[in-house]
């Protein structure tokens, strides 16, 4: 038998390509089949080629390999042994898919002859990941996200001399656009009032387009766009102010799933909407006056008037929002954590309420101080989210990085603090907005009086947990902080990974919600 077939070889031949991918960080959740890649990639580590990451719980391996190939833009590995490991990947995959970023599952399988016997840990594992490209060759691994699954038979691990090429040179990034189909590019005229959306992952065209054609620009804070000129409250201008009806044009980039009253403008039928993408990031099924584009630009400037409105609009919301909160709500800790973030900074912000509340408060950034705000926005889902926001500390050299998630998503993902002594940890502070429960089905249908009866139980879900004794158990330092006292908080030095929990009131976040709608509307009629 060849070196280039013997499992040690495939292991050889792995590290190999992956140098050649650019890759510089890989994660690595350990067992028996995927020996000798576990063995590969220490000795890779060992050689300061590839940075490893071990942990022992696969779906916090996937999320912390998304949260790395997501702030650093390049491909990243997670190696796994066989069987239910695989599908453990699975949340991080579907995320990968649909937010375009480069996870790449490698998975190690029993050889293809067992499939269909009662054999351990073997299963049918090829192509378990629907949507996401498949290989079972090394030198063909696709790009974007994808699943390479190697049948590795024995002897597993042999003692060897591991020998690598150095760092290379690749061209695969990490992240992509899915596959584009019939795309061009839009030359937009002056003339149509117009408004600029930037969705999760935008990224600077967005802004740069508002900017030079003197358009509304509302992003959304994952956005990349959202800094310069960018306006606060859009969400309830967009629901409240007269100048969302005299929208005659709406040109709309990244992956915007945030609020509904930017749903709802994307899905209108009567006025022309240009995305920069495809379907698969535009929110709603298209219509007949939706255009995919590649980019899009103007050479002229609009009626000044137009955007001025905008901005008169934009200040008087904002106030009207401010007036209601008095430095405890949740609204309130979200823009601490907005002031917080310094030039170089990192925030990693959670599902549900955190991002929502970011939205409605944070002021745009200065623009050039390379502040980093990213989301797990492809499907929107709590889980992983602390893995992914270590992974993103892991990956990226800055001033200072913040995690922000509610309670619920932290004990869905506290697993992710399971990390062994000698790993890799990120200065990382994770702030728990905490109310006990799911607050954010206080802003929705469900916070009707109505569904009062079942809301605390099949909505709320109160867990009762404890934060601190959590914490405790996996040696992480954790602070109870009041709202009024977070952003000095904020300000000290961090070494590590520490905790602060920063209590909130959910019993009366609907009220609370209605009125700053209510004043919103009722500034925007003075």
């Amino acid at each position: 038998m060849s070196d280039e077939t013997t499992a040690v070889g495939v292991a050889r031949q792995l590290v190999t390509e992956l140098l050649g991918l650019s890759v510089r960080d890989a994660v690595l959740a350990p067992g028996s089949r995927s020996g000798p890649l576990a063995l590969a990639l220490a000795a890779a580590d060992q050689q300061a080629l590839i940075r490893l990451h071990v942990r022992v719980d696969e779906r916090e391996a996937g999320f912390l390999a998304l949260g790395l190939a997501k702030s650093s833009r390049r491909p990243v590995p997670v190696v796994t042994t066989s069987g239910t490991a695989v599908a453990n990947l699975h949340p991080a995959m579907l995320e990968a898919l649909h937010a375009g970023v480069a996870l790449i599952a490698v998975t190690a399988d029993r050889p293809g002859m067992l499939r269909g016997t009662g054999a351990n840990q073997t299963t049918d594992q090829r192509e378990i990941f629907p949507g996401v490209p498949f290989g079972d060759q090394i030198g063909a691994i696709p790009g974007g996200p994808a699943h390479l699954n190697l049948e590795l038979d024995e002897p597993l691990i042999e003692p060897v001399d591991w020998d690598f090429p150095g760092p290379q040179s690749g061209t695969q990034s990490g992240t992509h656009s899915g596959s584009r189909g019939e795309v061009d590019s839009a030359d937009l005229q002056i003339g149509p009032r117009t408004v600029v959306i930037a969705g999760d992952d935008a990224m600077q065209p967005a802004r740069i387009l508002a900017r030079d054609a003197g358009w509304p620009l509302l992003a959304e804070p994952s956005s990349g766009s959202r800094n310069g000129e960018a306006l606060v409250a859009y969400r309830l201008l967009l629901a409240h102010s007269p100048l969302a009806a005299q929208i005659e044009r709406v040109v709309s980039f990244g992956h915007a799933t945030l609020s509904r009253p930017v749903t709802q403008l994307l899905a209108r039928t009567d006025i022309e909407i240009i995305h920069v993408g495809t379907q698969s990031t535009f929110p709603v099924s298209a219509g007949p006056n939706v255009r995919f584009v590649e980019s899009a630009e103007t050479d002229g400037v609009d009626d000044p008037a137009w955007l001025a409105a905008w901005r008169a609009d934009d200040a008087m919301a904002t106030e009207a929002i401010d007036a209601q909160l008095d430095g405890t709500t949740p609204y309130d800790v979200a823009r601490a954590i907005n002031a917080a973030v310094p030039p170089e900074g990192l925030l990693f912000v959670g599902s549900s309420s955190p991002i929502r509340d970011l939205d409605l408060v944070a002021r745009p950034y200065p623009v050039g101080e390379r502040r980093l705000v990213i989301a797990n926005r492809g499907l929107a889902g709590i889980d992983g989210t602390l893995s992914s926001a270590i992974g993103a500390a892991l990956a990226r050299t800055s001033s200072r990085s913040i995690a922000y998630v509610g309670d619920l998503t932290f004990l869905h993902g506290s697993n992710g603090l399971l990390i062994g002594p000698g790993e890799p940890r990120p200065d990382l502070t994770i702030v728990v907005a905490s109310d006990d429960g799911g607050s954010i089905f206080a802003t929705l249908e469900q916070g009707a009086p109505d569904y009062a009866a079942a809301f605390e139980r099949v909505y709320a879900t109160p867990t009762g947990a404890d934060i601190s004794a959590l914490c405790a158990g996996y040696g992480v330092p954790y602070r109870l902080v009041m709202p009024r006292d977070l952003a000095a908080a904020l300000d000290e030095p961090v070494i590590g990974i520490r905790v602060l929990e920063v209590p909130v009131d959910r019993a009366g976040r609907h009220d609370l919600q209605t009125r700053i709608g209510a004043a919103v509307e009722a500034a925007l009629r003075r």
